[in-house]
């Protein structure tokens, strides 16, 4: 999410666009002949269970990919989620990103590192799998500021998502790319584009990092369906009625792979858990595939 110092906020304006409204859900339990994979930042999922079991139970979707977990591997609290009747894997730190995906049918991890090599690799990256269709979960750094190291770490990230990428996930493979990509591509993607011009979740270098990585092989699937602006997953709790006002950025999302793009069905963004009591700072972006 794009947090930043105080002397860089992210910066909105008087203007105001409303808050689409979410498509309906189905009726919990309803058979459903298709797949339907979600993500949401959870910014805590200790902080956000209830909200998060709620929307599980509701919703009742095949995979959610979660992000921000910030909890280490045994304090996880995976006993609450298979009392719901929830398969779940996870990797992550204390205090500080994690990611997992919470699933109808059990899954494997297939990969919790992108550095296999370092021994203090942040908990960012995760892949796994369900019927064929191989799910990459990834929270990309913030960035900090584009002046600072971590600002660098972000785009080396990125180069190197985009190595695995080459060497693992074909044009051809069933995939589907997801998370908390921190990157609004395009003015549309952001309330306050000429105000965040120098942010990192919106400099040009980031904008162009996840570009480079998507050429050619990912497409943006909200794109696919909706083209106008408006559009937002996160609202930052630090300036005041951001959400009502919808002061967004569209920074979640779910990528996909040519096979992935054409059995796609419908794609939407759930704005109703952020405006709940003690919610994320994101909320949950849903997708629909056929089978």
């Amino acid at each position: 999410m794009p947090k930043v110092p105080a002397a860089k906020k992210i910066k909105a304006t008087a203007k105001t666009t409303p808050i689409k409204k979410s498509a309906p859900a189905a009726k919990i339990g309803s058979p459903s002949a298709g797949l339907k994979i979600a993500t949401f930042n959870a910014n805590s999922i200790r902080a956000r269970l209830g909200i998060l079991l709620d929307w599980l139970k509701k919703e009742n979707p095949d995979v959610l990919a979660v992000q921000e977990t910030k909890v280490q591997d045994h304090e996880f609290p995976k006993e609450a989620i298979q009392a719901a009747g929830w398969n779940v894997i996870f990797h992550g730190q204390k205090s500080y990103n994690g990611v997992a995906f919470i699933s109808k049918k059990p899954m494997t991890v297939i990969e919790k590192r992108l550095y296999p090599k370092d021994n203090e690799e942040q908990a960012r990256f995760l892949v796994s799998e369900i019927d064929g269709v191989q799910l990459i979960n990834t929270y990309i750094p913030q960035g900090f500021d584009i002046e600072s190291e971590k600002y660098k770490y972000k785009l080396k990230f990125f180069a190197d998502v985009k190595k695995y990428f080459d060497k693992n996930v074909s044009n051809d493979t069933p995939a589907l790319w997801m998370g908390d990509l921190n990157v609004a591509p395009t003015e549309i993607d952001l309330n306050n584009p000429k105000g965040n011009k120098d942010h990192p979740c919106f400099h040009i270098d980031a904008r162009n990092a996840l570009a480079d990585v998507m050429k050619g092989k990912w497409t943006d699937l909200f794109r696919e369906k909706e083209k106008g602006p408006g559009h937002y997953t996160f609202w930052d709790m630090r300036q005041p009625q951001v959400f009502e006002r919808n002061l967004g950025w569209r920074i979640d999302f779910i990528l996909g792979t040519p096979p992935m793009v054409s059995r796609l069905q419908k794609i939407w963004i759930d704005t109703k858990p952020r405006g709940l009591e003690k919610p994320s700072d994101h909320t949950f972006l849903v997708g629909e595939f056929s089978r």
